[in-house]
């Protein structure tokens, strides 16, 4: 059984022993600085200029990555705290000889939702499927054999998951150090702690993507060594069973895209706003105040109000499926997301179905999607080319006027091809869906 005060370790990357929470300031939470970190780093930053539905959309009240992570931050943080509540009543000794209070839970929470989808590339997760696409059936094929199997499949199915913890920790060979986040938020972060291979066609949560790269995976393991998650490694196979508080993460992401990427097809027009509220309305038919509800004058203020009751009732639910499936989680033996048993399921998935046939396969959604493709691939080509012919010493001009477009942390030589190819990935990835476009147009301008 996994072990709250083990979970809630406030170790940093670099440390050379435990940090306690009693050690800590109360001004300043231990957990609140893994927070603060996130939000001021570059990574962070460029969220604001990423596809989060609507693919390159001006329209100020669509989300990006960056409103809605800051969104599932803010709803991450009251699960934390009101499921640390329940878990400080069950096990005072985390209170009274540890020092843990029910706001580190809200704070480990909040901070691994901000960051949750810092490592995802440019134009949603086709961003990742076209990265993906370059190698397995683009000009990156060449590399196949000169990697192995397990780095291979950390290309051709790029994981933003994966990424992320990259960015977080820095762990990518010089490029130490990171951001220095908490193990338990990291903990929090990793919602699937395996590598990319094998691929475990099981129905466990944790087993439907991969954690981290193959670059990542001795820190990656000892994180999850410190933090005293269930191992269920197999041979040379690395993997974890889920940190508890991972759940938590994941829920509040479910909650957000659920209702809230919903409420923008609805003000985007896409979804008729009276279809909608048969959909909402069974969500909040225990809360709505009726009276209320007819006195708002515009369609903004109606979902509005139908999203907050929404949200505030699977919040409710998120608490009580983990509370009521703690000690199976401890034991490393619940393999399902909060929302498979939220007693709202069913209204969720009538939601998640009608904004897969209304939202995300739009016709505006889908031709920026394939706009995204053709950007990433021609990126791709051109930087990875330019950067392995500068190793290989038959670099062009050309070559290397490209490279004296990256940033100056990516022009660093890297010694194997694997190492390259992910550098040049990770540098993709971090770019804004606008900086991606300008990149490509003045590589598409010198190519033509």
């Amino acid at each position: 059984m996994m072990k709250w005060e083990q979970l809630l370790s406030l170790k940093r990357q670099g440390d050379k022993g435990k940090r306690l929470r009693v050690e800590q300031d109360d001004t300043r939470l231990g957990f609140e600085v893994d927070y603060d970190r996130i939000i001021f780093s570059a990574a962070f930053r460029s969220l604001q200029d990423k596809t989060q539905v609507i693919p390159l959309s001006k329209t100020d009240f669509v989300h990006t990555r960056l409103t809605h992570s800051l969104e599932v931050s803010v709803v991450g943080r009251s699960i934390g705290r009101l499921v640390g509540k329940k878990i400080i009543e069950k096990y005072p000794h985390l209170k009274e000889v540890h020092g843990f209070q029910m706001n580190d839970f809200g704070a480990i929470v909040a901070a691994a939702c901000l960051a949750h989808d810092i490592g995802n590339p440019p134009f949603g997760h086709s961003g990742e499927k076209a990265i993906g696409e370059y190698f397995k059936n683009g000009k990156g094929q060449k590399f196949k054999s000169q990697l192995t199997a397990k780095q291979w499949q950390d290309l051709i199915d790029f994981e933003g998951n994966a990424n992320g913890f990259s960015v977080l920790t820095g762990s990518r060979p010089g490029n130490e150090g990171g951001l220095r986040i908490s193990y338990a938020t990291l903990g929090a972060f990793m919602k699937y702690p395996k590598e990319s291979l094998p691929k475990k066609p099981t129905k466990n949560i944790a087993d439907k993507k991969y954690g981290f790269f193959q670059q990542d995976k001795d820190f990656f393991t000892e994180v999850a060594s410190e933090l005293g998650l269930i191992s269920n490694k197999s041979g040379d196979d690395i993997g974890f069973e889920r940190h508890p508080l991972a759940y938590l993460v994941e829920a509040a992401d479910d909650i957000c895209y659920t209702i809230i990427d919903f409420e923008d097809g609805i003000n985007l027009g896409l979804v008729d706003e009276d279809y909608a509220l048969e959909f909402l309305v069974k969500l909040v038919k225990n809360t709505i105040d009726t009276a209320k509800y007819n006195s708002l004058t515009t369609k903004e203020d109606r979902i509005s109000y139908l999203r907050a009751l929404a949200i505030g009732s699977l919040i409710n639910d998120a608490v009580a499926v983990f509370v009521a499936n703690e000690e199976a989680i401890l034991n490393g033996q619940f393999p399902f997301a909060l929302s498979d048993k939220s007693s709202y399921k069913a209204q969720m998935d009538d939601i998640i179905q009608l904004s897969v046939k209304k939202i995300y396969k739009s016709r505006e959604v889908i031709e920026k999607e394939i706009t995204g493709y053709t950007i990433l691939n021609n990126l791709l080509d051109n930087f990875i080319t330019a950067y392995n012919n500068k190793h290989e010493g038959i670099e062009t001009n050309y070559d290397k006027l490209l490279l004296e477009l990256l940033p100056e942390k990516y022009r660093i030589d890297k010694e194997t091809v694997y190492e390259r190819l992910l550098h040049i990935c990770h540098f993709i990835s971090l770019l804004t869906d606008g900086n991606a476009v300008l990149y490509n147009k003045i590589i598409s301008s010198n190519n033509s």
